[in-house]
């Protein structure tokens, strides 16, 4: 573990590679899983504030869904999450002709509809945050089915956490990331 600040990170985000292959995973990590994305407390309110802004980008199902239980569901562990169609995708997922998952609200945001682009949990992921006592854990989360991110992102050479540049600036800010930089910069540093 690497500590910057009050945050934990696993060396993985410096050494994995990780790019996003959306025409070979069809946005599996939409439509996978034990439940829907985590949400932090304060986008509950901004998915429900901007709620008739995405349904014109939804599934009916997912409508339906988001009607029955609200923007959100509470997880075995007590936490905020999406509400799932079926037991199975996100309620905000839609699919488009070739059958890729894409995200509503981030649509709705690309279109200029809404400010909210995504849950934050999404945009940083397979970076998984966890909040501890005195520190936040950033993790890399291996899921086999990105496996195609992991062969595109080492065909690249692109790490995990510059994947991630953007969504780390939005949770953490633009000297966190620099942090990074340098810390990694270190790390190649004393490798050689």
């Amino acid at each position: 573990m690497i500590q910057i600040d009050d945050a934990l990170l696993s060396e993985d985000l410096f050494s994995k590679r990780f790019v996003c292959d959306l025409g070979a995973c069809k946005g599996a990590c939409c439509v996978e899983g034990d439940s829907g994305a985590p949400l932090e407390p304060e986008e509950v309110g901004l998915l429900e504030e901007a709620l008739e802004d995405i349904k014109p980008y939804m599934r009916q199902e997912g409508i339906d869904r988001v009607e029955e239980t609200g923007v959100f569901t509470i997880d075995i562990d007590g936490e905020f999450v999406t509400p799932l169609v079926n037991d199975e995708e996100c309620a905000f997922v839609s699919f488009d002709r070739n059958g890729t998952a894409k995200c509503s609200i981030e649509q709705a945001h690309r279109d200029g509809k809404t400010d909210f682009l995504k849950p934050v949990s999404c945009h940083l992921y397979p970076i998984r945050v966890t909040q501890l006592k005195d520190y936040v854990a950033l993790n890399y989360h291996y899921w086999p089915i990105c496996d195609p991110a992991r062969s595109c992102g080492a065909k690249l050479d692109v790490k995990v956490f510059k994947f991630l540049k953007e969504p780390i600036t939005r949770k953490f800010g633009e000297e966190f990331f620099e942090k990074l930089v340098e810390a990694d910069k270190l790390m190649e540093s004393s490798k050689k």
